[in-house]
C-alpha cells in the first residue's frame, strides 16, 4: 500500500510537466518545416535566401528532436528577409567613416497547427560592424555568420522556448 501511494503521488506530480527537452522545449510537436526565405530586401545578395533557410533548419534539427519535413509539419516558419543595408557608423576627426554596418532583417510567419494562441509574424534583425576600410567581401563569411547565429536563435527563443 506505501508503494502504492508513492508511484501514485509521482504521477501526479509528473502529470502537470509538459514535454521537455534538455534545450527546454515545451511542445508536443513532432516535425517543423522551413519554408524558403525569400530575399525581398532592396539590395539582393545572391544566395543569402538559401543560406538563411539552411541556418534555421540546421539549428532548430540541432537543438530538438522534431524531423524536418517538408510539407504537413506541426510547426512552420516561413517568411522573407526584407532587410539587407551597409550604413556608416562611425567617423574619424576628418569626416570618414571608420565603421561600417550590415544590418539583416527577417520577417518571420511561425505557425503551431497545435496551439493557434503560440502563432506570431515578427521582425527579427541583427548587424555586424566592420571597419570601413575593409571590403565587405572580405568579412562576409563572418558576418553572416554572427548575424544568423543570432537572427535564428532569437526566432527559436520566441517560438519554442517560450517558458
Amino acid at each position: 500500500m506505501k508503494r502504492f501511494f508513492c508511484l501514485f503521488i509521482c504521477c501526479v506530480m509528473l502529470s502537470g510537466c509538459g514535454v521537455y527537452d534538455f534545450t527546454g522545449v515545451n511542445t508536443t510537436a513532432e516535425s517543423y518545416q522551413v519554408n524558403f526565405f525569400q530575399n525581398n530586401a532592396p539590395i539582393v545578395e545572391p544566395g543569402l535566401d538559401i543560406l538563411f533557410t539552411n541556418t534555421l533548419q540546421d539549428l532548430i534539427l540541432n537543438q530538438t528532436n522534431l524531423q524536418l519535413v517538408t510539407d504537413n509539419g506541426d510547426l512552420i516558419y516561413e517568411g522573407e528577409i526584407t532587410e539587407y543595408r551597409i550604413a556608416p557608423m562611425s567617423a574619424t576627426a576628418d569626416q570618414r567613416a571608420a565603421q561600417n554596418r550590415l544590418t539583416i532583417g527577417v520577417r518571420v510567419r511561425f505557425t503551431n497547427t497545435d496551439n493557434e494562441e503560440e502563432n506570431f509574424e515578427r521582425t527579427f534583425s541583427f548587424f555586424y560592424d566592420y571597419p570601413a576600410s575593409t571590403q565587405l567581401v572580405t568579412v562576409r563569411d563572418a558576418a553572416y555568420e554572427e548575424i544568423f547565429e543570432r537572427i535564428t536563435q532569437d526566432i527559436f527563443n520566441a517560438s519554442l522556448a517560450n517558458w
